[in-house]
């Protein structure tokens, strides 16, 4: 079942969890989130990262997120993730995405703010929802996201001012009209040099401040104890963004099963044991986000 953002996150704000939005450059990831979500009856969020465009193009894995997500058991939001250039957001709507985000947080304030309310008037036009970001997402090492190396040397330290501030997020939500808006609380992208801390009366300000109609996003789930990312869910998250420890793990698991077989597995067997392994590991995210719900 094929739905757009805004539906699937009053799911999960009516239900006081987190719905996972997870990667998927390839088919077999597709098959495996979603298949992870159908067992457990729970909606899912699949997307496609600007970034991931060089290893498979939208025009030829976004038809396969929708065929899936339009045949699931499940509800499915089908999303574009940091589209940052506004001719590659348009390519994610031409192939039918319901759901973009619309990534302008490089810019100044004011400039990410003009942006994405032009976008929004038009999106919301088309029946597209739109996630912004306000805040610094900086980077790790192994980040899946092409950030600026220089930004992988931050510490947890370093990262605090680039935090979102409550009073610009409200003025951001209100004039943008945006569905959802990532903030900046502690987490990075990619893969943590030093265990993250994040700032949960951040999120308190950031939920009470933000309009009802906006949920708060938060990225870089990856890496960050499933106990913090609970408490994150309990103070206002509503979707959470979670790929890079994924991929190292399935990355991990494959080249133990060639060691293992010494290399006479098939590539197609070893194609299903990976997708096996992941949809393991999305149940595992997944059932963490539900927050015990």
């Amino acid at each position: 079942m094929l739905v757009n953002l805004k539906e699937i996150l009053e799911i999960a704000e009516a239900e006081g969890y987190a719905i996972p939005c997870i990667n998927t450059p390839n088919e077999e990831t597709v098959r495996a989130v979603i298949g992870a979500a159908e067992e457990l009856n729970t909606p899912i969020i699949i997307d496609h990262a600007q970034v991931h465009d060089s290893l498979i193009p939208i025009e030829r894995i976004g038809p396969v997120m929708l065929k899936y997500a339009k045949e699931a058991r499940v509800p499915v939001c089908v999303h574009l993730d940091h589209g940052s250039d506004y001719e590659f957001v348009m390519r994610a709507v031409k192939v039918g995405f319901p759901s973009i985000m619309y990534d302008c947080s490089a810019l100044p304030f004011e400039e990410n703010l003009a942006k994405v309310k032009k976008f929004v008037q038009f999106a919301h036009a088309a029946g597209i929802t739109v996630e912004a970001e306000l805040g610094v997402m900086a980077s790790t090492e192994e980040d899946t996201h092409g950030d600026d190396p220089e930004s992988r040397v931050l510490t947890n330290e370093d990262i605090k001012e680039f935090f979102t501030k409550p009073e610009e997020a409200k003025q951001f939500a209100e004039e943008t009209g945006c569905d959802a808006l990532a903030v900046c609380f502690g987490t990075m992208h990619g893969i943590y040099a030093e265990p993250p801390v994040l700032d949960i009366d951040r999120v308190k300000a950031l939920r009470e401040a933000i309009p009802d109609s906006c949920r708060i996003v938060m990225h870089g789930a990856s890496g960050v104890e499933f106990d913090q990312v609970q408490t994150a869910i309990s103070a206002g998250c509503s979707k959470i963004n979670y790929y890079s420890y994924m991929a190292k793990a399935t990355t991990k698991f494959v080249a133990d099963k060639v060691a293992e077989t010494n290399g006479t597995i098939a590539y197609h067997e070893l194609q299903e044991a990976a997708y096996e392994f992941m949809k393991g590991y999305a149940k595992d995210v997944i059932e963490a986000f539900k927050n015990g719900k």
